[in-house]
């Protein structure tokens, strides 16, 4: 690790944790860095309208940050002392995990009723779950075999499960999804926001989201609330496509009920989850190597 250490912000990664940004890595020192962190981070999010209220990267921004969120030290803020935002080792009471975190997927599949909206950029599923599989395999390849995915985009969460089930069968991986949107609870945002509905796509508890990464880039004042479709009146799971809900403006929700703290609420809530998911994963025993082979037959079965 002598070429390691001889680099100030790998050197520091090395001994507080937090996430450090593999684009930094030099080419001669992957394999040390590798060896040193505990997981790999990929976010995953879109180029998608959300409505005049939130910016394109509404996703992106939320993927990347909750990425962020995955390795703080314990007692720190932030992203870890790796990455913008962080603390310092000497800050926090404990070192935390070590994350190589790499560039973020901006591009995906996008349902259709987002597709007309401006500033949509929307790949075919089929290329999208391709496109992800290579990506995934390649960041393993690089020695990293435990990798996170934390995605910020719903439709993400179909094409991301393909490709990983096709790398996992081709290399020895830990692959983790974490959708964001999920790690707040239906109950929490009821409390947060009231009886309303809140969680639709571009709705208060997005919007909230945001604010509690980038106050600057959410218009409040730019849109009226747009009450949702109401749900369908059974209590049993299903899942709804339709080509355009009505009422719809390629989001809808109520957007008044959103604000920074609320934002901030949503961060807290989220990121500590998250953490306690890795520091769980981190902890497991690592998978076995895929194999061809059938599954062994007991002598009473032969």
């Amino acid at each position: 690790m002598d070429g390691v250490t001889r680099d100030d912000h790998i050197a520091t990664w090395l001994a507080g944790g937090g996430l450090l940004p593999a684009a930094r890595v030099p080419g001669g020192e992957l394999a040390a860095v590798a060896d040193a962190a505990d997981f790999a981070v990929l976010p995953v999010g879109a180029v998608e309208w959300h409505g005049p209220h939130l910016p394109l990267g509404t996703d992106l921004i939320l993927a990347e940050g909750f990425a962020g969120e995955s390795a703080v030290a314990a007692g720190g803020t932030g992203s870890g002392p790796a990455s913008s935002g962080g603390g310092t080792p000497d800050e926090a009471a404990a070192p935390g995990p070590r994350g190589v975190v790499f560039p973020a997927v901006p591009y995906a599949a996008c349902p259709g009723q987002t597709r007309p909206w401006p500033g949509t950029v929307a790949i075919r599923p089929e290329i999208a779950v391709g496109y992800l599989a290579d990506v995934i395999e390649g960041i393993v390849a690089a020695g990293f075999p435990r990798l996170l995915v934390v995605n910020g985009h719903d439709a993400n969460m179909s094409t991301v499960r393909a490709a990983m089930e096709w790398v996992s069968g081709r290399r020895t991986a830990s692959l983790l999804l974490v959708n964001w949107f999920q790690l707040v609870t239906p109950d929490e945002t009821a409390e947060l926001y009231g009886p309303l509905v809140s969680r639709g796509h571009g709705g208060a508890y997005e919007t909230s989201g945001v604010l509690g990464f980038d106050p600057g880039a959410v218009r409040l004042d730019a849109v009226d609330d747009l009450p949702p479709k109401p749900k369908l009146p059974v209590r049993h799971p299903y899942v709804l496509v339709e080509s355009r809900p009505d009422p719809w403006q390629g989001w809808s929700g109520h957007v008044s009920l959103a604000d920074e703290p609320a934002g901030r609420r949503v961060r807290e809530l989220a990121g500590a989850r998250l953490r306690e998911i890795v520091a769980a994963w981190v902890a497991a025993a690592p998978p076995a190597p895929p194999t061809a082979d059938p599954l062994p037959v007991s002598e009473e079965e032969s």
